[in-house]
C-alpha cells in the first residue's frame, strides 16, 4: 500500500491551506482512503495505484508549498474507514518521509523497501527539481501535448509555430521527464504489490 503524508510549509506565516488541498486531492485521485487532516496543518491519505501516487506527489511538490512523504509497506487489516486510524509499515514510513522531505531541495521523500525505496526517492526527486525549473513557456507547451494535443495542434494554440513548441518542449526536458515518471509511477506500484503481499504472508498486515 502507498501512504502519502502531507504538511504544510511555513503555515505560521500562511493561511491554512489543507481543507482546499484535501477537496483537490479527494476529486483528482483514485484513492483507497481519502485524505483528510491528522493534525493541525497536516493531510495523509491512502492509495495503491503507483502512478497516481506517483503524479500527485508532483503536484504537491510542485507547489512549494508541502512537504510531501510517500510511504511505502504493508498496513494493518482491516483498513479502517478513518485514515487516521490506519498503521503498519506504509503509515510508519509515511511518517519517516514528510520529515525528511521537509529538508529536501524537492520537498519530496520516498520511504519503502530497500533497494527499490532510495531509488524510488531519487528518481522523484529529480523529476521534481526538473520541473520545477522548467520556463513557463516550456512547461505551457508540454502541458497541451499532455492534455493530448499534437505539437501543431499545440503550435496553433499558442500561436507559434511547431519547430518553436519542439524547442520548448526539449529545452524543458519534456519527454525524459514524462518517461522517468511513467517508469517511476509502474515501479512504486509493483512496489506496493510486493509490500502488500509479504504483509500477507507474514500474517496480521497487508
Amino acid at each position: 500500500m502507498i501512504v502519502a503524508t502531507i504538511d504544510q510549509r511555513a503555515s505560521r506565516r500562511r493561511a491554512d491551506l489543507v481543507d482546499q488541498l484535501i477537496d483537490r486531492l479527494n476529486t483528482g485521485y483514485p484513492l483507497v482512503r481519502p485524505f483528510e487532516r491528522t493534525a493541525g496543518d497536516e493531510l495523509q491519505g491512502v492509495l495503491d495505484d503507483g502512478p497516481a501516487a506517483a503524479a500527485l506527489a508532483l503536484e504537491v511538490a510542485a507547489t512549494r508549498a508541502w512537504s510531501i512523504g510517500v510511504g511505502v509497506g504493508a498496513v494493518r487489516l482491516p483498513l479502517p474507514a478513518q485514515t487516521r486510524a490506519g498503521a503498519g509499515p506504509a503509515f510508519e514510513n509515511a511518517r519517516a518521509a514528510v520529515e525528511r522531505a521537509k529538508h529536501s531541495p524537492a520537498s519530496l521523500a520516498v520511504v519503502g523497501p530497500e533497494p527499490e525505496g532510495p531509488r524510488l526517492e531519487a528518481e522523484l526527486q529529480l523529476v521534481a527539481e526538473l520541473e520545477a525549473r522548467r520556463s513557463p513557456a516550456a512547461a505551457e507547451a508540454g502541458l497541451l501535448i499532455e492534455q493530448g494535443f499534437s505539437q501543431r495542434e499545440a503550435a496553433e494554440r499558442l500561436g507559434i509555430t511547431q519547430q518553436a513548441v519542439s524547442a520548448r518542449l526539449a529545452a524543458g526536458l519534456w519527454q525524459p521527464t514524462r518517461a522517468l515518471l511513467r517508469e517511476a509511477g509502474a515501479a512504486l506500484g509493483r512496489l506496493s504489490d510486493s509490500a502488500d503481499a509479504a504483509g500477507e504472508r507474514s500474517g496480521g498486515v497487508a
